[in-house]
């Protein structure tokens, strides 16, 4: 196949030749004049060697690299990916469990496929696309799909709209209809609402770190802060919590916390929802728990808020630590992918200080396997989080 040419500065391959999957503009000497945005393009160094190939992303990210050698056929390229992509969650005990259902598929960067996010719901695959060169893939990824699950895959969801422009992109059934949406995860039921929900609708990240908090919940009081759709707290109530509040700011995601909770709670744990701002909940509340999770949003999306999320992440922890009986927990969180694990840490240890509290990490964590990163791109760890013990 002829794809479209781009020849690099001469002291810009050698991050390619990392494997770095970005080219940054301003590493571009030359390109085809006619090469337009979501094409596939070779990528050369300036004294002719292949580099990689990927798609034009016309932005700051001007490549995001599909391969370091040369391809023949996209289409088998994708194809080895997504099966490659589905061994990696048979390996880790996901892609054939009995007990959970839903699972990351495909993770961008982390699976060789840059600019694709795909989560699997008990039938459903729900896409995003984060370029315009992966969007207008959609009919392979359908076909990549199917020749994973063959008959298991009912439907494939298309919410790109919700990242890309929406003049580019619309959210779509490509495949099949909606279903229940009802998943399972660790056997817990959660009911998912990919089509109006955040992200793909559910966060499955989370999902090591609430099995994780069902391990000491038993006879707790736990506040779960920025509860969404009740993930933590339907762990909590499952694992006989003394009592379990959910807050969120949103009156639909303490819709659907209640919704998941109903779905659960076996020992009919004594649940209350409060649709309230966290900040001002933790304000105002009295120092009666023993497990708080603070599982904000992203408080950076880019690097120029990034002091002002530090600052946030330190007032946030030093309230969480005020409220807490003695001898409590924080699970404490930031999906702030410009906020790295040391800035993070040291944020909560600012919020620590100010507290004048012993405090000890019990656990330090990050994604879990089905969200896996490459080793060659660290830009592609988001998720941290600690496990705190406050005298």
């Amino acid at each position: 196949m002829n794809f479209p040419r781009i020849v690099l500065q001469n002291s810009k391959a050698d991050a390619v030749r990392r494997f770095h999957p970005w080219i940054f503009s301003g590493a571009i000497k030359q390109k085809d004049p006619e090469l337009q945005e979501g094409a596939i393009a070779e990528v050369f160094s300036a004294s002719g060697d292949f580099l990689a190939i990927g798609h034009y992303c016309g932005g700051n990210i001007a490549v995001k690299i599909l391969a370091f050698e040369p391809v023949t056929s996209v289409e088998k390229l994708f194809l080895d990916r997504f099966h490659r992509a589905y061994e990696v969650r048979r390996q880790v005990g996901l892609a054939e469990s009995d007990v959970t259902n839903c699972y990351r598929l495909v993770n961008a960067e982390g699976d060789g496929l840059p600019g694709l996010i795909v989560d699997w719901y008990n039938g459903t695959a729900v896409m995003q696309a984060y370029s315009l060169g992966m969007y207008e893939q959609r009919s392979q990824i359908v076909e990549c799909l199917q020749s994973v699950y063959g008959d298991r895959l009912k439907a494939v969801y298309d919410k790109s709209a919700t990242v890309l422009s929406k003049t580019q992109s619309t959210n779509q059934y490509l495949l099949g209809e909606k279903s229940d949406g009802v998943v399972q995860e660790y056997g817990h039921r959660f009911s998912v609402d990919w089509e109006e929900g955040q992200k793909t609708g559910f966060f499955l990240d989370q999902r090591e770190h609430r099995q994780l908090l069902a391990q000491y919940a038993k006879g707790k009081r736990v506040l779960n802060t920025f509860c969404y759709s009740g993930g933590f707290s339907v762990y909590a109530v499952d694992a006989d919590a003394e009592v379990v509040h959910s807050v969120d700011s949103s009156a639909k995601a303490i819709a659907l916390t209640e919704d998941n909770i109903a779905l659960n709670n076996p020992h009919q744990v004594e649940h209350e929802s409060v649709a309230a701002d966290v900040f001002d909940y933790l304000k105002g509340c009295d120092p009666v728990y023993d497990i708080i999770i603070l599982d904000p949003p992203a408080f950076a999306k880019n690097l120029s808020a990034r002091h002002q999320a530090v600052m946030a992440y330190k007032r946030l922890n030093q309230m969480a630590f005020d409220k807490l009986r003695p001898g409590g927990m924080v699970f404490t969180f930031s999906c702030s992918q410009v906020v790295t694990p040391d800035l993070f840490k040291g944020a909560v240890m600012a919020g620590a200080i100010e507290s004048r509290k012993a405090i000890q990490v019990l656990h330090s964590l990050a994604q879990p396997a089905d969200h896996p990163t490459s080793i060659y791109h660290p830009e592609g760890l988001y998720l941290k989080g600690l496990v705190l013990s406050v005298e």
